[in-house]
């Protein structure tokens, strides 16, 4: 197991005291980190997938309103 050392503004580290003070806070913390990579990795996923997106928007068919009032007419009927 690793050991972390890093600084926290003072008001920080009392309020983290005082909400987690029954709690092993070495897990608290391992669990936030866990949460902040994979939250990490959930946003890189998504700007991959909007930039996949929008790049093949000029690529893909377009309809004119014409076609598409003639579809969801024929549709209905």
């Amino acid at each position: 197991m690793a050991t972390v050392n890093f600084s926290v503004p003072d008001d920080v580290k009392k309020a983290f005291d005082q909400t987690f003070k029954n709690r092993n806070k070495s897990a608290v913390i391992a669990e936030l980190m866990r949460q902040a990579v994979a939250e990490a990795h959930r946003d890189k996923r998504r700007a991959e997938l909007f930039r996949m997106l929008t790049e093949r928007r000029d690529r893909r068919p377009a309809a004119s309103n014409r076609e598409i009032r003639a579809v969801r007419t024929a549709a209905r009927s």
